[in-house]
């Protein structure tokens, strides 16, 4: 039927798993690890939060004995060093090693989950402790177009530079809601990811969030409303110029219209003012708005005299 059909394109879209170590995340119901069975693997990985599906997959484990590992956990803790033989591992400068990552994952886990993958991506660790581990991973329609957006597209956005930098990002293509049990009321896109050689800014993953962060919380407005807020008030403006002008970027561009060697240039100036003014990667502009409307409240309180908090009669009983 239409699930069997969408699960085996899922998998096909995973390349050859033939004797390959395949781990999948949130298997559900067991449609795609029965095509994944089906591949030719030697060893699958299933990693399932849910109870209720726990005994429908270990039916199929049973089926098909030695085949199958199932952890009943959360993606988002389980350390993934541990899921293969460590003889798997290649060198980053090789091809991709013999492990794969396909997942049709629940839609509030696939957005920090992948942010998640991208930072383990960025310091090799979890399933890049093998090297460059390829992922086949579904998501909602929306967040498919995000991830594969290009430059200057409506979906342009904070995951497309942070997954792009980072990986090789392909769509395989999209399915119907209709296809999945349990059915969702969305349309879905199969997204394959291969880890790049060399990641396309070379910064620390922390630093590279903040900064698109940043540029795309005014994604309307000129890309130099965001850079500012990357800086304390009283140093504002001087360093934003500063930035822009060492990152060499036009400060009337909108954020979906900067590509990824623009935001190279604009990590790169922020690294360098970091290093220059040590407490300022630890800023955070909600922070500041949030201490200045605090000493505001104080200063009308202290006009009006209404008590602060602290004043009060301790409450007795």
């Amino acid at each position: 039927g239409d699930v069997g059909a969408a699960a085996d394109k899922i998998v096909r879209n995973a390349g050859s798993l033939k004797d390959s170590y395949v781990c999948e995340v949130g298997p559900g119901p067991g449609g795609i690890t029965r095509s994944i069975l089906n591949a030719g693997i030697t060893q699958l990985l299933v990693v399932e939060k849910d109870t209720r599906f726990i005994p429908g997959l270990q039916l199929l484990a049973e089926a098909a004995p030695g085949k199958m590992k199932i952890v009943h956990g959360d993606i988002l803790t389980y350390k993934m060093e541990r899921a293969f033989p460590k003889e798997l591992q290649t060198e980053w400068k090789d091809g991709p090693p013999n492990v794969h990552i396909i997942g049709n994952l629940p839609f509030n886990v696939s957005t920090p989950l992948i942010i998640r993958w991208l930072e383990n991506v960025a310091n090799k660790t979890g399933p890049f402790f093998y090297g460059r581990t390829q992922m086949t991973l579904t998501f909602q329609k929306e967040v498919a177009e995000r991830l594969i957006a290009s430059t200057g597209s409506r979906q342009r956005s904070r995951l497309s530079i942070m997954a792009q930098y980072l990986c090789n990002v392909k769509s395989c293509f999209m399915i119907p809601g209709r296809a999945f049990v349990p059915k969702p009321k969305v349309d879905v896109g199969v997204i394959h990811f291969t880890p790049l050689m060399e990641p396309q800014i070379n910064q620390p993953f922390k630093l590279v969030e903040k900064v698109v962060r940043c540029v795309f919380s005014f994604r309307r407005k000129y890309c130099h409303r965001g850079i500012a807020i990357l800086f304390p008030e009283s140093q504002r403006k001087e360093l934003t110029d500063q930035m822009i002008d060492v990152a060499d970027v036009d400060p009337l561009l909108r954020p979906v219209e900067l590509s990824i060697p623009h935001f190279r240039r604009l990590c790169d100036a922020y690294g360098q003012l970091c290093a220059e003014h040590p407490h300022l990667f630890t800023y955070n502009f909600r922070e500041e708005l949030r201490q200045k409307k605090l000493s505001r409240n104080k200063m009308q309180r202290k006009v009006k005299h209404i008590p602060d908090r602290a004043e009060m009669e301790p409450e007795t009983g």
